[in-house]
C-alpha cells in the first residue's frame, strides 16, 4: 500500500485540480465500466499489475514509481511503449522521500492530455489496449498459449 505524506497528498490534489483534466488516480484495481470512456489518463504507481491494467484499458498513464523495481515499469511505459509520461520522481520514495510539487503534477497531466503529442500518446495507448484485449480473448495468442501450457503440463503429469 502506498503511504504518501499529508503534504505530498496536498501537492498531488492541487496539481490534479489545477490540470482540470479527467484522470483516474489509481489506488486499487480500476473498474472498467461505461464511465471509463470519460477518463483521459491513469495516474499510477507503476506496480506491474497497475501497469498491465493501464495498458489493457488503452489509456495513457502518468507514472509515479514508489519502489525501486517500479522504475523499470515506468521505463517500459514511457520510453518503450511511449504510452505514458513520468511525473518526475527520480528517487525511491520509501528510501529517499522524493517529493513532487503540484506544478510538476499539473504539467505532466497537461502534457499527456493536451496537444498533438498527447493525441499520439493516446492513440498508441488505445491501439495497445485493443491488442492486449484481443490477445486474452478466446482464440487470442495469450489465450491459446496459456491453454497450450496447461495441456503440456497435463501430458507431463505422472
Amino acid at each position: 500500500m502506498t503511504m504518501f505524506t499529508d503534504s505530498q497528498l496536498k501537492e498531488i490534489a492541487a496539481g490534479l485540480e489545477a490540470s482540470g483534466s479527467a484522470v483516474y488516480l489509481e489506488d486499487g484495481p480500476p473498474s472498467f465500466d461505461s464511465d471509463h470512456e470519460a477518463i483521459g489518463a491513469f495516474v499510477t504507481h507503476c506496480g506491474w499489475n497497475s501497469t498491465l491494467e493501464g495498458i489493457t484499458a488503452g489509456k495513457p498513464m502518468v507514472t509515479w514509481p514508489i519502489f525501486a523495481e517500479q522504475f523499470y515499469n515506468e521505463k517500459l511505459v514511457t520510453d518503450v511503449l511511449k504510452t505514458g509520461v513520468g511525473v518526475g520522481v527520480k528517487e525511491w520514495l520509501r528510501m529517499h522521500g522524493d517529493h513532487v510539487k503540484s506544478e510538476a503534477v499539473e504539467k505532466t497531466i497537461t502534457q499527456i492530455m493536451v496537444g498533438e503529442e498527447a493525441e499520439e500518446t493516446r492513440s498508441r495507448a488505445k491501439k495497445l489496449g485493443e491488442t492486449a484485449r484481443k490477445a486474452v480473448e478466446e482464440g487470442g495468442s495469450s489465450y491459446s498459449d496459456f491453454n497450450a501450457l496447461i495441456e503440456e503440463l497435463r501430458r507431463r503429469r505422472p
